[in-house]
């Protein structure tokens, strides 16, 4: 009798030390597996920066040429794109550097804030090409359609190549969601300079560029609002939109041994990276079911509400506390 529940406890602790392995092994393939996603995102940022830096140069010089106020209000959110990019592409590098010293979460952050100065940068551009068009329609200069209609088709080509690029990361990542949204505007800011040239070649109905150009403002606007209000809300540690916090408490408090939850947190340190934080009051437990239950409660996070970093404090449950609480509420 003795003998079998040796066995039965050795085994018992063979195989929590083998969970615990398992939870060791974890973080080193998570780091590989962020390490890939930031490569594919940077090769990616490369390449928009790329088509979008020949189309600016582009756009540019027809608008000077052509007078176009449509033209360069897409050369002006067009430039705000680059150094955006540009800004992005050093906040994704730096973003792998470790963690060393006060920068505990390491500088993973740096891509939020630079999202949200895209934004703002959106946003003040906008409200100045929205002046201008303002101006152009009390003040209409004479303008070459033709120029206008080649340039603004070819940039609707490079824009719809860019979505292609960018539209299936765009859902996973603040950064390239912005780029993504930029594009989109961009791309439907495009087809309103094709309407605006045709109208000027062939009806010479100049305000037909202050036209396109609001729509242009507007479209940068549209876009900008929820870069600039996702990333607040990170910054301010919001729980994600996509996560019902009761839920996961509900879901804390149901699995077996656990008695209360009474402390919860969940934020997100950068796009993609949910983390959480909670004290759970359970019953009298072993070392070793306090590390089962620890590990079933990881692996509960991840696979369930895609959590794939928390910390979980374990205290012994005190039915006294609860009897005080009642007392007082009564």
């Amino acid at each position: 009798m003795i003998s079998n529940e040796t066995t039965h406890l050795s085994k018992e602790c063979c195989d929590v030390n083998n969970l615990i392995a398992d939870r060791d092994d974890r973080p080193s393939h998570l780091s590989h597996t962020k390490f890939t996603q930031a490569t594919q995102k940077l090769r990616l940022l490369w390449m928009v920066l790329g088509l979008r830096s020949i189309f600016f140069v582009v756009e540019l010089g027809v608008g000077l040429i052509s007078h176009s106020l449509s033209l360069l209000a897409g050369a002006g959110h067009l430039l705000s794109d680059l150094v955006a990019l540009g800004l992005t592409l050093l906040a994704t590098k730096l973003a792998q550097r470790p963690a060393v010293g006060q920068a505990t979460f390491g500088y993973q952050r740096l891509e939020i804030l630079v999202a949200l100065l895209n934004g703002l940068a959106l946003i003040a551009i906008a409200l100045f090409i929205a002046w201008e068009a303002i101006n152009r329609f009390q003040s209409p200069e004479p303008l070459l359609g033709l120029p206008m209609l080649m340039v603004a088709g070819l940039g609707f080509v490079i824009n719809s190549l860019n979505i292609g690029l960018l539209h299936s990361d765009s859902y996973h990542d603040l950064n390239l969601r912005g780029a993504f949204l930029h594009v989109i505007a961009d791309a439907a800011s495009s087809v309103g300079v094709i309407l605006a040239a045709i109208s000027v070649y062939y009806f010479n109905w100049l305000w037909a560029d202050a036209v396109a150009s609001l729509l242009v403002a507007c479209l940068i606007t549209l876009s900008a609002i929820p870069l600039v209000r996702d990333s607040l809300r990170i910054l301010m540690e919001y729980a994600p939109h996509n996560l019902d916090v009761a839920k996961v408490e509900a879901a804390l408090s149901s699995l077996a041994g656990v008695r209360q939850v009474q402390k919860l947190h969940i934020w997100t340190i950068t796009s993609g990276q949910v983390t959480l934080c909670a004290q759970l009051a359970v019953e009298s437990l072993s070392a070793q079911e306090r590390d089962r239950l620890l590990f079933q409660l990881q692996n509960y996070l991840t696979q369930e509400f895609g959590i794939s970093e928390s910390t979980v404090q374990i205290v012994a449950f005190d039915e006294s506390d609860v009897v005080s609480v009642e007392g007082i509420c009564n």
